[in-house]
């Protein structure tokens, strides 16, 4: 028997009842608004991108690792299978968490890190905001508008934090920071399937690349319950597989646990549409307390094993050279940007004064791929490298 489509609780999003989209369109016939939000996500060059650039490994260290590509992928398949769960809205929740990430710098962390370090003096550099400015003004694919002209709805769960300075700047969208009050449950929902996807990932990756061991994982209970259950259950299994069991076996334990609470937490609160979410003094959507006790212990763990290990402290360190040096010579001769940036470059600084030139080449840089940032660092600083 085909599997049907939940109906949707009465305080999801509901596609007829949407805030809408900056620039009025005529509703889509075959799609909902939230379907049409996330196949203009698929189909912008921010997303393409991610595909070369990484979580915690650079590109060049290895085809098996995480992108951001695959990574926003997982996030949306853990949002979707909660979404349906909790009777929510799943296509709101997927281009949620497709378009989470568009924003981000090459080299992960580390290149949003010194991207911001660069910016200090021109309104800084947050890749939360720049997921949304590359929907809201940087993506060019259509002629009555700059952007994806997303509807309200995604674009509230794109922006999963800002500071009160930022929020005065984006009106209605920025209002929930001011007035401390909440988003709506699917843009709730897509921030902890991310939380949920990258901690139990770079536990996978960081397997792979042997900078952290079983030994060292068995200290984190949530690890080590279901390490513990797959060695009863399995005691010949191991390897790849082994390692695989646990993981999913961790995600689905975090799966669970947030889907439960979360009920409950509607249960006791009643919320009747997603205004009332909005009006509510906290998130309805979280763990309970003793799982964000153990996801707290793991994001610990991963932070003092794992990201400050060695190997990745110096990928950081080169990666941070690049972002650096790359930033440095554009604002130096915003010449030697090519002809499309160097465009946008003007105009930003005809509009902004300095400030305008350091935005516009932080949108390039923001923009490029682990690889492609290499390769321009190069173009720039190799004597060898004349085109």
């Amino acid at each position: 028997m085909a599997e049907t489509t939940p109906q949707l609780a009465s305080y999801a999003a509901h596609p007829q009842a949407s805030r809408g989209r900056v620039f009025t369109e005529p509703s889509p016939q075959f799609r909902s608004e939230y379907q049409r939000d996330r196949d203009r996500i698929v189909h912008s060059s921010a997303f393409r991108r991610l595909e070369y650039k990484t979580q915690v490994f650079v590109n060049h260290e290895g085809d098996m690792f995480r992108t951001r590509l695959t990574h926003s992928i997982e996030v949306a398949q853990i949002g979707r299978s909660i979404a349906r769960a909790l009777q929510l809205n799943e296509d709101l929740t997927e281009a949620i968490a497709l378009a989470h990430d568009l924003g981000h710098t090459p080299f992960g962390h580390a290149g949003q890190d010194v991207l911001n370090e660069c910016m200090r003096d021109y309104g800084g550099f947050e890749h939360n905001l720049q997921s949304l400015r590359v929907v809201d003004e940087l993506e060019e694919k259509y002629a009555d508008f700059y952007g994806l002209n997303l509807t309200f709805e995604t674009r509230e769960g794109i922006l999963k934090h800002c500071s009160p300075d930022k929020a005065r700047e984006l009106d209605e969208l920025g209002q929930r920071f001011l007035q401390k009050t909440q988003p709506g449950l699917e843009a709730q929902l897509a921030n902890l399937a991310d939380e949920i996807a990258y901690n139990n990932h770079d536990v996978d990756d960081g397997l792979r690349a042997g900078l952290i061991n079983i030994e060292q994982l068995c200290e984190i209970s949530l690890f080590k319950r279901q390490h513990d259950e797959v060695a009863a259950r399995y005691p010949e299994l191991g390897g790849r597989r082994r390692v695989h069991e646990i993981i999913r076996r961790m995600i689905n334990d975090q799966v669970s646990d947030l889907v439960n609470n979360s009920q409950q937490n509607l249960l006791s609160h009643q919320p009747q549409s997603i205004d009332d979410v909005r009006t509510l003094a906290k998130s309805m959507i979280c763990f309970s307390e003793d799982m964000r006790q153990q996801n707290l212990q793991l994001k610990q763990f991963l932070r003092k094993r794992l990201y400050q290990h060695y190997r990745v402290r110096r990928m950081s360190n080169k990666a941070g050279r690049v972002i650096r040096e790359l930033f440095t010579a554009f604002m130096t001769e915003a010449s030697m940007l090519p002809p499309e940036q160097s465009d946008h470059c003007k105009k930003l600084e005809a509009e902004l004064g300095e400030p305008g030139r350091a935005r516009a080449v932080s949108d390039y840089i923001a923009g490029m791929t682990d690889r492609y940032a290499i390769v321009e660092h190069g173009r720039i600083y190799d004597p060898a490298a004349l085109t």
